[in-house]
């Protein structure tokens, strides 16, 4: 099955307060997407990247593209105001014979290429696979006064993080019928088409940064690594 990966990196990155785009911030020396997109590269499962990046740096995204030794093919478009045009930009990139789109952040450089072989095998015989780790604290849940509700059984919550894989035509269907959605995940919208979803195991070093700490975050982590 021909396998194409989405690599989202569009994002106006509001909270991480800088005034280049959040992936191309360095981590270890590299911009934040590289790291994802070099662990992508690695998966012989995946044909071919189609990066999405903000349309006002796509030239700077392409440049450092460029001072990269990258062997798949890796095309550039750009985003959208939100996560779900970017991934609905990338979309209508895809190849006519793709069969299977993954789907990951682009500020999640930390991801492990066993990971993303894991998902894209499994979705070779589900229709749609998250990845995910079991949350570690007490979860509650609280209204606007600030008061507990209820207390949520913590061995049936999951922090979902990506990749997330799908068959394409189940994707395209989710995203058509999803339009004007407020949803943070690609399997959001392919839960409300009713479709059952598999989870692999994540990591716990697999975060997404999100704000500058995260960032000193994974500077440790890159360092444990190596």
């Amino acid at each position: 099955m021909k396998v194409q990966a989405i690599l989202p990196t569009a994002g106006a990155g509001s909270r991480f307060k800088s005034t280049l785009p959040k992936p191309l911030v360095s981590l270890g020396g590299k911009p934040i997407f590289i790291h994802a997109l070099e662990a992508l590269e690695q998966s012989i499962a995946i044909d071919s990247v189609i990066l999405v990046a903000p349309e006002s740096h796509l030239k700077e995204f392409e440049k450092v593209l460029k001072q990269y030794d990258l062997h798949r093919s890796t095309k550039v478009v750009a985003g959208g105001k939100t996560r779900f045009e970017s991934v609905s930009n990338g979309l209508k990139a895809l190849d006519k014979d793709t069969e299977i789109v993954l789907v990951h952040d682009g500020a999640r450089p930390l991801v492990t290429t066993k990971i993303i072989d894991e998902a894209i095998n499994l979705c070779h015989n589900e229709p749609a696979v998250i990845v995910a780790v079991p949350v570690k604290p007490t979860i509650k849940r609280v209204n606007i006064k600030l008061e507990v509700k209820e207390t949520l059984r913590r061995d049936e919550l999951w922090e979902v993080q990506t990749p997330q894989v799908f068959k394409k035509d189940i994707l395209l269907k989710a995203h058509e019928e999803g339009r004007g959605l407020d949803v943070t995940d690609d399997a959001a919208l392919v839960e409300r088409l009713g479709i059952k979803v598999k989870v692999v195991m994540g990591d716990y070093r697999n975060i997404k940064i999100t704000t500058k700490e995260d960032l000193v975050i994974a500077e440790a982590l890159l360092t444990l690594n190596n």
